[in-house]
């Protein structure tokens, strides 16, 4: 459980980034090139919240949440981290620690992978959305390495997948989280032209 406070954490930076977008128009671009703002906001809203939680209480995603439109709703943000308070609060009880989560037919992975990886969806996506929506992340040290670690290790089988981009080259100096978008495909310093 030594993962929740980074999950907590991610959470919390993803529903204030939301907050952040609430108004912003469906079909504008984003970093993920083939996903306009809308796409991205269900992938993200649909995996990093309900997924979370159902995770934690293994249960499948019902077919209903994997078709709804997410960012088709006025006050989707304001649900969003409703959603995302629950997910939070079904990982903060022990059970969802013990034994594996089945992610597919056949495939399994220990709880502390998946929150991982859901941290990391959590926060790069939300650059995604950030970048897209003219704001920026902001994550302690502690948590950036985390991602970053989470990013270097399963790297090569997202790309295998189409899920990142080849690295994009960064400065020497570049940050933490900046290193973990550079491996993940992202260019840092890209903006759209409607946010600056």
């Amino acid at each position: 459980m030594e993962l929740h406070p980074h999950l907590a954490v991610a959470a919390a930076e993803a529903a204030r980034i939301a907050r952040g977008a609430g108004t912003a128009a469906p079909d504008a671009p984003t970093p993920c090139t083939d996903m306009n703002l809308g796409a991205l906001l269900n992938h993200w809203i649909l995996y990093s919240a309900f997924g979370l939680e159902k995770r934690a209480r293994r249960e499948p995603l019902p077919e209903e949440l994997l078709n709804r439109d997410f960012a088709a709703d006025p006050d989707w943000a304001e649900t969003y981290a409703a959603q995302l308070d629950r997910a939070v609060a079904a990982w903060a009880e022990p059970a969802a620690w013990e034994g594996d989560v089945e992610v597919g037919p056949g495939m399994t992975f220990p709880p502390a992978a998946i929150v991982g990886l859901i941290v990391k969806e959590l926060t790069v996506h939300g650059w995604d959305v950030a970048a897209a929506t003219g704001q920026t992340v902001e994550l302690p040290e502690d948590t950036a390495k985390l991602v970053l670690t989470v990013v270097e290790e399963h790297a090569e089988v997202y790309r295998q997948y189409d899920g990142f981009a080849d690295p994009v080259e960064i400065p020497a100096d570049a940050s933490t989280f900046e290193r973990a978008l550079a491996l993940s495909g992202r260019d840092p310093q890209w903006r759209a032209a409607s946010a600056g």
